[in-house]
């Protein structure tokens, strides 16, 4: 019993470091859109799309750490979380509207996720 905990606890924090991973992730796109307002190649516009990279590149790191932990097809299963950390992020750093049709599309991807990890959980346990 206690080694089917421990095996539980280390599957969350395996998805709690994907999950961390992938909002890491969606923050590209705040820093490409800053950058897309800048002037092109000013200072500005140079260290946005840097931190760009940085990121992409760290992202790239840690996803084949997460995948070779994980099974393929739950890690990509679970990027489609990236669309939610979107709407977030433009709500919170533009202030754009998140309407209702964005709500129920949010709502669909976190049903889909949740049917899909608790199939995979369904196949593991067989």
């Amino acid at each position: 019993m206690a080694e089917k905990k421990k095996r539980n606890f280390e599957k969350v924090k395996l998805y709690a470091l994907l999950h961390l991973l992938l909002m890491l992730f969606s923050m590209t796109a705040i820093f490409s859109k800053k950058a897309g307002l800048q002037e092109s190649f000013s200072m500005t516009f140079i260290v946005l799309y840097g931190v760009v990279l940085l990121i992409l590149a760290v992202y790239a790191i840690m996803w084949q750490q997460v995948i070779k932990r994980m099974s393929l097809t739950a890690a990509y299963a679970n990027r489609a979380v990236t669309v939610i950390w979107g709407i977030i992020w433009g709500k919170l750093v533009f202030d754009e509207q998140v309407s209702l049709g964005k709500i129920v599309g949010s709502v669909i991807i976190i049903t889909g996720i949740i049917l899909y990890a608790l199939a995979d959980e369904g196949k593991a346990t067989e």
